[in-house]
């Protein structure tokens, strides 16, 4: 191959971006919210300040967004908040949508 020929071919090579997905909970009226807040702090990695905002975001909009993930992190994100919530007697539900 000649080096023009590379450069063209290496012109084409568009980088295509996983798509993203938004992980939000869902409000019910059965969790706590101190359970709410520790699984927006032990699976989402937000601050205590950051669960609260979000918890009260769900209480007062029927969902709140959580983080906003590849399609694989977005679905163990929801598993582990459902298995948490089931484990403890709640019936918290997480989603997720396409950005």
């Amino acid at each position: 191959m000649s080096i023009h020929t590379d450069y063209e071919l290496s012109e084409a090579l568009k980088i295509k971006y996983p798509k993203r997905y938004k992980v939000f909970i869902l409000n019910d009226d059965y969790t706590s919210m101190d359970f709410v807040i520790d699984v927006l702090m032990t699976f989402f990695h937000k601050s205590y300040e950051e669960a609260e905002n979000i918890m009260l975001e769900v209480h007062k909009k029927d969902k709140g967004l959580c983080g906003i993930y590849t399609k694989e992190i977005a679905e163990t994100k929801v598993m582990q908040v459902r298995k948490k919530a089931q484990d403890n007697g709640f019936p918290l539900k997480a989603s997720m949508e396409e950005e």
